[in-house]
């Protein structure tokens, strides 16, 4: 059956999409970064401050081969599960993989919007949110946009936007 893999940077909208997607799916959701929590019984930020960053990769990898094994799921990865190893490649491999594109603007207003705690972003001004988010962005774009399908995703302010953006991609994943 199928897979729907959801990548993209942080604050694109991956778990709040798929959360929804996988509901009208009829299919179960995982996220990677809970998955990989709820495995190691430790927070992401724990875990790469005592494996850093090359370690919680290798983890993440393991998590990502085991998850996606699994039969009916929409997977939400964490914004950079693509750029590492063979990930992407791999994912592509292994279900329908959606790139869910955001501009920086975009973004920037999600994350404020949003109540996780991202320790890579803490205590920036918005400007500065901006200018890391366009920095990095431009370095995983050649990854993300491997993926078999791409979603340009706008400010989301309603359950409207998000089932809307939920059909576009049950419309990309059955035309397959």
């Amino acid at each position: 059956m199928k897979k729907v893999i959801l990548i993209g940077y942080m604050g694109a909208g991956k778990t709040t999409i798929g959360k929804v997607l996988a509901r009208e799916m009829g299919m179960d959701f995982y996220d990677l970064d809970n998955y990989i929590e709820d495995r190691f019984h430790q927070k992401i930020p724990d875990i790469f401050a005592e494996k850093g960053e090359e370690g919680f990769r290798e983890i993440e990898r393991k998590m990502l081969h085991e998850v996606a094994e699994f039969e009916n799921i929409v997977l939400s990865c964490g914004g950079g599960t693509p750029c590492f190893f063979d990930n992407m490649d791999y994912m592509n491999s292994r279900g329908e993989t959606v790139f869910l594109d955001a501009a920086p603007q975009v973004l920037k207003e999600h994350l404020q919007m949003g109540k996780t705690v991202r320790p890579l972003i803490q205590g920036k001004t918005s400007e500065e949110l901006v200018a890391f988010i366009e920095t990095s962005l431009q370095k995983r774009l050649p990854y993300y946009q491997k993926a078999k399908h791409t979603l340009t995703i706008e400010v989301i302010h309603t359950k409207e936007q998000i089932m809307n953006y939920v059909n576009q991609i049950k419309l990309k994943v059955k035309s397959e």
